[in-house]
């Protein structure tokens, strides 16, 4: 067994509302434990701000068009996270941070993945040692640069395992901005990818539409009614025809103009169907353990589970809290990184070769 390190593992979603926050021990492989997690959220004007940017970058040449909102949102964001990190070194020794930054645009074919954060700065402004930008490097080998997390839910689930809490094969659906599945077969062989939205069309509807910023427990949804002409087009359209075969996704492949004209609770309930629907075509017939913000969607997730046969539950069945899994793993995936191991893999993100991966900053 090797050295045990302290890492804090800084993310924030596609969803530009905050920043998850989570310290885990690890040698880098089988030896973890989960010492705390938190959640901070970003003023209502950075949120604001996130989304403002995330609508005007379409395209990769907008990364340059607008580089310089780009660069002003980039130092208050990574001044956020200085801000956050400095509350868990105030009462906790940490050798490392794992720093995701705010995604703006991914596109794999063009090997093109923007995340706002200043690594350097971050590491000058909490004295440790920053890993930053994880998804270059798969990039380059190859890769979609997505998703990073199944090492880590490859960890959980041995655990899992081990504890007689869970049965293979077993599938993790992780419901963030955009949904990815993790499956791990009876012999721990993980294969992954994004397979559709997750909370960003519900969510840009309810802002758009109402003064809410997401659809709480999708009651809004429920109260609705289903458009299942609009859904069918919808379903050809976009999914079939666009997105069916990609591994990797943003939410720039995903557009609302097919709920235009529906009313706030029709349109919330066609687009979670739409959500459901292309969710469940990717489940296969075995358990499946749901984490992230989309997990606490009842009514979407009641639509999924009608879809498939296998039982659908929340991660936090197995008693640990699926909203930090995200900002869990890149502590994980920081140590790992730290280490120069291996944190994506041909099956997970389609790269050629196992390849380590983030940018490593040090104090002087």
């Amino acid at each position: 067994m090797g050295k045990v390190y302290s890492a804090l593992g800084l993310m924030s979603g596609t969803s530009g509302d905050g920043v998850d926050s989570s310290i885990i021990q690890s040698d880098g492989s089988d030896k973890f434990l989960i010492k705390s997690n938190n959640y901070d959220p970003y003023p209502s004007h950075l949120s604001d701000e996130i989304h403002k940017i995330k609508e005007k970058v379409q395209s990769s040449s907008d990364l340059e068009k607008f580089a310089n909102e780009l660069e002003f949102l980039e130092t208050k964001l990574t001044k956020f996270h200085a801000d956050v990190a400095e509350k868990w070194i105030k009462n906790f020794h940490i050798d490392l941070i794992g720093f995701h930054g705010q995604t703006i645009f991914h596109n794999a074919e063009e090997k093109v993945s923007r995340q706002l954060g200043l690594g350097d700065k971050l590491s000058k402004l909490t004295k440790k040692t920053v890993i930053f930008n994880f998804r270059q490097n798969d990039l380059k080998n190859g890769g979609e640069g997505a998703p990073l997390a199944p090492i880590y839910h490859k960890l959980l689930v041995k655990g899992f395992k081990d504890k007689k809490k869970l049965n293979l094969p077993v599938i993790i659906l992780n419901i963030g901005g955009i949904a990815n599945i993790t499956t791990i077969n009876d012999s721990y062989e993980m294969h992954s990818m994004d397979i559709g939205p997750g909370n960003c069309l519900i969510d840009k509807w309810i802002r758009l539409n109402s003064n809410k910023k997401f659809d709480e427990n999708g009651n809004i949804s429920r109260s609705g009614k289903i458009d299942k002409f609009i859904l069918d087009q919808a379903l050809d359209n976009f999914y079939y025809n666009k997105i069916s075969k990609k591994k990797s996704l943003d939410t720039n492949d995903f557009e609302l103009s097919f709920a235009r004209g529906l009313s706030l609770e029709n349109g919330a309930a066609t687009i979670t169907e739409f959500t459901a629907d292309i969710l469940s075509k990717k489940l296969l017939d075995f358990d499946v353990y749901v984490s992230g913000g989309g997990r606490k969607n009842k009514f979407l997730l009641e639509l999924i589970e009608k879809k498939i046969t296998g039982n659908l539950r929340i991660i936090d069945s197995l008693g640990i809290d699926g909203g930090y899994i995200e900002s869990q793993a890149f502590g994980y995936l920081a140590i790992r990184s730290f280490l120069g191991l291996p944190i994506s893999f041909p099956e997970t993100t389609g790269c050629i070769q196992p390849c380590t991966g983030g940018e490593i900053f040090k104090t002087t």
